[in-house]
């Protein structure tokens, strides 16, 4: 179970034409925008990448507009992992629970989450905050990350577990962005 101090999001490439024409685009960005105004609210570090940016294009305004005041990493490998920006600060966060979304999921999502797994990170893929170009290649790249051993959670069963109960502050506040 995700625990509030252990927890770090990190949001993987969503950008340019591409996060537009990825199967589920307003679904994708709609349960972005929840879970991130949530993170938020609950004080969970947010990493936040852009593969090739000159090439694709920044951060969807939707999103970059939550993480203002933040800069994204910029990387060129597909595995985050391979990038010495994110890896010093993701180790920087002292946190070991991965909570990680965005696109593609059978490409970068993927190829972070199986390095993540194999440097000792548990790792929580955010179902309906993941997508591809189509709903076979999500699938595909969902499968090979629980068969890693990637836990697939969405994103208000992240939420409440981070939150832990109901009646407090954080609680009505999420709620109110969930709902």
């Amino acid at each position: 179970m995700l625990q509030k101090d252990q927890t770090v999001f990190v949001l993987v490439d969503v950008q340019g034409k591409l996060a537009q024409i990825v199967n589920n685009s307003g679904r994708l960005h709609d349960n972005l925008e929840k879970l991130i105004k949530g993170l938020q609210v609950l004080d969970i570090p947010i990493l936040w990448l852009e593969q090739y940016p000159d090439g694709l294009g920044p951060t969807t305004e939707s999103l970059s507009a939550l993480l203002k005041g933040q800069e994204p990493i910029a990387k060129m490998t597909f595995s985050a992992a391979g990038n010495i920006e994110f890896m010093k600060q993701l180790e920087d966060t002292g946190r070991k629970q991965v909570l990680i979304a965005g696109i593609e999921t059978h490409i970068c999502v993927y190829m972070t989450t199986a390095d993540l797994l194999e440097q000792g990170y548990e790792v929580e893929v955010v179902e309906d905050a993941v997508t591809s170009r189509t709903e076979e290649n999500k699938r595909i790249g969902l499968e090979k990350m629980k068969n890693l051993g990637a836990a697939v959670t969405c994103v208000e069963t992240a939420l409440y577990e981070l939150i832990g109960e109901a009646g407090t502050d954080e609680f009505k506040k999420v709620l109110k962005i969930i709902k």
